[in-house]
């Protein structure tokens, strides 16, 4: 379990590193487990308030303010490292320093930076998603309606109707021969 003492060296060694500093696997159960440990004496001298309960809730207040230091701390790294992956990979120390927790969020952001970065390209490019949103189809078939994965009903459609739709229905119902695009712009 840990306690009060390696708690302030380990936010100690955070903040004054660049790197992610290593961290017991259990780190936030033995936590959990030592806050546990000291409202439970807390709570055993709760009805005469002496020096030493007085001490006891002091250093819980001042280990879980500790506690919360180190995440944040912690956090921002992540961060920063999450910003360079996607730029250049990630140095395998920092990737192995991280709690099972962090490494999940720490690829929850890079695939989200990830995705921003193809969209401003596809941008850059001209692909703007909000210009392709929707396409102009003519029906080649009468189509019944339908629901599409948004929970919309679209339809019923007649033979030479036309409709503009979603990109992504659109070319469902063209790749099926359903419709063709006005345009051909497919």
């Amino acid at each position: 379990m840990i306690d009060y003492n390696e708690l302030y060296e380990l936010l100690r060694k955070e903040k004054y590193s660049e790197a992610l500093q290593p961290l017991p696997k259990d780190f936030i159960k033995s936590f959990r487990e030592y806050v546990n440990l000291k409202r439970g004496t807390e709570m055993d001298n709760q009805p005469q308030i002496t020096s030493k309960s007085f001490k006891s809730r002091r250093e819980l207040e001042n280990s879980i303010t500790l506690f919360h230091e180190i995440m944040s701390k912690r956090r921002s790294k992540i961060l920063r490292l999450a910003f360079v992956a996607t730029k250049t990979g990630i140095m395998k120390r920092d990737y192995e320093n991280m709690l099972e927790i962090e490494r999940e969020m720490f690829e929850n952001i890079v695939k989200e930076i990830e995705k921003e970065e193809e969209k401003i390209s596809k941008m850059l490019k001209g692909d703007d998603e909000n210009e392709q949103k929707s396409k102009l189809v003519i029906f080649t078939q009468d189509v019944e309606q339908f629901v599409v994965p948004t929970g919309e009903v679209l339809g019923p459609f007649k033979e030479k109707e036309l409709a503009n739709l979603d990109g992504e229905i659109a070319n469902i119902l063209v790749d099926e021969g359903r419709a063709i695009f006005v345009n051909d712009e497919g």
